[in-house]
């Protein structure tokens, strides 16, 4: 079984370039969006915490099963640690051995921006230029550069109530051709911007800007650490938008349309990407994307690292497997010769 660690998410990365590999990742994320009815779907088994949740996603067509372990811990950075931390397993569904274990807190990151991204292309204004982001966490720089391999991004706006995540944020994107504008409140980040993400971890119900704070044709990508009782937008500025989401079920129970009805979500992500509708339909309507994490997703990013880590040779290979000259003799393994 090949094991894909930090350092080989890392090497590949060098290898094939960060621009390369977001461009990569939202093709394999749109084609198997395209395929929505070949995997077999569920919501995620989570469980809940005062301090946080972990989640098991897990997704499967008839190729490959994929899973995911991921946490969502915001309280975790006064302790040194990150909020979210997952790991995740690609199987061969012909035997059910695990063909991949890789690291997933990087990989995490990438497919959030990638899937981001993605929505962005049906539902914002194809010439957006600005972005603004309100929440400067761990996951913030990769949702620009994902952001900006699809848009000429030239003006990124910023704001986060710790400054401290604002100067990190500012010194990693300070190498890139952007426009940084820090802001003091959310309402200077969000006023007259492009594209909007909201990327807050608090696990509480609050509203970061009413609809009035924005233009006519914002696109929201609402993506904000998701779970029952966790929202960052408005019913008011909900009910005026047409919003997207990943899947249904989930996003009624843990995302921003845990406000509304089923009814009043307008499409999944897979009915955008395989024109069954139309994502935005003019200049002046307001988008949202309801993001909230699906394991299509993850499934999408592990099927692909385990192809570019065949190309380049990249992981290693751990005998986790226990492997008995007779398939009927598990016992003999432990029959050890001096």
């Amino acid at each position: 079984m090949k094991i894909i660690s930090v350092n080989d998410i890392q090497k590949l990365i060098k290898i094939i370039g960060l621009k390369a590999f977001f461009d990569r990742l939202i093709t394999a994320v749109e084609s198997d969006f395209s395929r929505w009815g070949a995997f077999h779907k569920s919501v995620r088994h989570a469980t809940y915490y005062a301090q946080g949740a972990i989640e098991l996603m897990p997704c499967a067509d008839d190729r490959f099963y994929a899973f995911k372990y991921v946490n969502g811990h915001p309280g975790n950075p006064a302790q040194g640690k990150l909020s979210v931390v997952s790991i995740g397993q690609l199987s061969d569904t012909a035997t059910g051995y695990p063909l991949l274990l890789s690291e997933m807190t990087l990989l995490t990151a990438f497919r959030t921006a990638a899937t981001g991204a993605l929505a962005a292309k049906y539902l914002a204004r194809q010439d957006a230029q600005s972005l603004a982001i309100i929440g400067t966490g761990a996951e913030a720089e990769f949702h620009v550069m994902g952001f900006s391999t699809l848009f000429p991004l030239q003006e990124i706006r910023y704001f986060d109530i710790d400054t401290a995540a604002m100067a990190k944020f500012s010194r990693n994107m300070a190498p890139y051709a952007f426009e940084l504008i820090p802001c003091t409140s959310i309402r200077e980040a969000v006023h007259n911007t492009d594209m909007v993400i909201t990327a807050t971890a608090a696990k509480k119900p609050q509203i970061l800007f009413e609809l009035q704070d924005i233009a006519p044709g914002t696109h929201i990508h609402a993506m904000g650490g998701d779970c029952p009782g966790k929202t960052e937008l408005s019913r008011v500025l909900l009910e005026a938008a047409k919003i997207v989401v990943e899947y249904t079920p989930q996003a009624l129970k843990e995302g921003e349309v845990q406000q509304c009805d089923a009814s009043d979500i307008y499409a999944e992500l897979w009915e955008l990407v395989t024109n069954r509708k139309q994502g935005r339909e003019n200049a002046a309507e307001i988008t949202v994307f309801d993001s909230i994490g699906f394991a299509l997703e993850d499934f999408a990013t592990l099927r692909l690292v385990y192809e570019l880590a065949i190309e380049h040779q990249i992981g290693s290979e751990i005998a986790l497997l226990p492997e008995p000259h007779d398939a009927k003799d598990l016992f003999s393994v432990l029959l050890l010769t001096s």
